[in-house]
């Protein structure tokens, strides 16, 4: 493709040498640039990537799309001065990889907690419903049923372009794509066309990267503010937060709650570890979650399910087959009588959700609570000591043990955890910094009709910890315990 094509969406204040060169590919890692390709620079937040434009032109890069101008420029080398590159490469991965987002329904989740499930749900109904289907999540990627193991949540623009061709070119009619803040600021998203959104929560979470809660709030709504005319966004009217995301979004607009009014409505009729019944838009539908902010992930997918044409005998059918994502609300039985639930929960609300869904299976029944969970490091301080406070408010005991630290020392985030609580509260708590010593514990303390919940890391199979991840999976772990293969 030549530059000029690919400048078509691009407003450069400058552009030196040819453009009509020919680009073979786009790269923003110089490490990948290969003879023929676009390197673009981009100032990120942990370096500059105008320090890798030697290496990259050294690779056989053909172009340059950048910031700022080098006082000297090298022969032969086509430079592209933009106002932000981050701004920008969105739309130019967009064009070199042919619109693949205006090839299928793309459909972006966003909020702090329930992403993953809502997307991963829509991904594994439509293909229930025959469709070939695009999955673009925190735990894996997928282009129909091949998997593509994920980095980050929301991809970088080009590898995003890269993912969504394939699917285009693997027959895929709808993609279904968690968007996070760090992805929406970024403008990892940017040029893609959406054919709808939804909005889970929002609750406090990486405040580290956004410092403070308006400016994650508001790189949320940026999201809903550039959907166009032609799509949907369903929010939540339960959070008082799913308004605002909206107030200016161009879409049509549909609201789910289980409290009030709303487009989509629901609400439990029963509940135990295995599943619940619903009451969903006035019909009965048994399935296999538990926890009431499952059912607002539920009506989400059936929200989006509606707006993508499909009628709702049909979507509650899927929704009844449909099992839980793993490491979210995940049981484990032992053999002795007592229940061991692994989750992703990392945030004070996310916690404090998982903890009320333990305690409605086991209302009316007799039973202790016993929480294992820590705090990751090189991330958000703050929430720290809240999550703390969260744990102990609604367990009987409390282990506090080692996450993903990082290169912070374990035991000092476990004293910031700590510090959130009051001399009273803290004789309920115990602090073990190895996480299967704590689990151990955890699994000695428990009797019969007890719940263990171990909290924070779900899905993940690893401890990240001085720059190095270890093989760590605590549903393993919890298995060897209970003497379970």
């Amino acid at each position: 493709m030549k530059i000029s094509e690919l400048l078509k969406n691009v407003k450069p204040l400058n552009v030196v040498g040819n453009d009509n060169a020919d680009i073979t590919g786009i790269n923003i890692d110089s490490r990948k640039i290969e003879k023929g390709h676009l390197f673009v620079a981009i100032k990120g937040t942990q370096t500059d990537g105008h320090r890798f434009i030697p290496k990259a032109i050294e690779l056989g890069a053909t172009a340059i799309l950048l910031e700022d101008m080098p006082e000297e420029t090298a022969e032969n080398i086509t430079y592209i001065q933009v106002k932000s590159t981050e701004e920008e490469v969105g739309k130019v991965a967009t064009l070199f990889y042919g619109n693949p987002s205006h090839k299928l329904k793309l459909v972006g989740i966003t909020g702090t907690n329930g992403k993953t499930t809502i997307a991963t749900l829509l991904y594994n109904m439509f293909r229930k419903f025959g469709h070939k289907v695009g999955l673009l999540s925190t735990v894996c990627n997928y282009i129909d049923d091949k998997a593509v193991p994920a980095s980050h949540t929301t991809p970088d623009p080009i590898e995003l372009n890269q993912l969504l061709s394939r699917m285009v070119e693997e027959g895929c009619e709808y993609a279904f794509m968690e968007c996070s803040s760090h992805a929406i600021q970024q403008r990892r998203i940017g040029g893609l066309k959406f054919s709808g959104g939804a909005f889970t929560n929002l609750t406090r979470d990486h405040l580290d990267y956004h410092k403070t809660f308006e400016n994650y709030r508001n790189a949320k709504k940026m999201f809903f503010d550039e959907l166009p005319k032609d799509a949907f966004a369903i929010t939540n009217a339960d959070d008082k937060n799913g308004m605002v995301m909206v107030q200016n979004c161009k879409a049509e607009i549909k609201t789910y709650s289980t409290k009030r009014m709303a487009d989509f409505r629901a609400r439990i009729l029963e509940c135990h570890f295995e599943g619940m019944y619903l009451e969903v838009d006035g019909k009965e539908v048994g399935v296999q979650f538990i926890g009431k902010f499952n059912v607002s992930n539920l009506l989400a997918v059936y929200g989006t399910a509606m707006m993508l044409g499909k009628q709702s005998e049909d979507i509650l059918l899927a929704l009844s087959t449909l099992k839980s994502v793993n490491g979210r609300l995940e049981p484990i039985n032992s053999p002795e009588g007592y229940t061991a639930v692994v989750d992703y929960a990392h945030t004070p609300d996310a916690l404090e959700n998982v903890l009320i869904a333990i305690h409605d299976v086991l209302e009316g029944k007799e039973g202790k609570v016993i929480t294992v969970c820590g705090a990751g490091g090189n991330r958000d301080k703050g929430k720290r000591p809240l999550m703390a406070q969260e744990a102990v408010k609604q367990s009987d005991k409390v282990i506090l043990t080692s996450d993903n630290p990082r290169d912070e020392d374990p035991q000092a985030i476990i004293d910031d955890m700590m510090e959130g609580l009051e001399a009273p509260q803290k004789k309920k708590v115990l602090t073990i910094v190895d996480r299967k010593e704590a689990i151990r514990t955890a699994c000695m303390l428990v009797e019969k009709g007890d719940v263990i919940l171990v909290a924070g890391k779900g899905h993940e199979d690893y401890q990240e910890i001085k720059g190095v991840k270890h093989h760590f999976d605590d549903h393993e772990v919890i298995k060897e315990i209970f003497g379970i293969q």
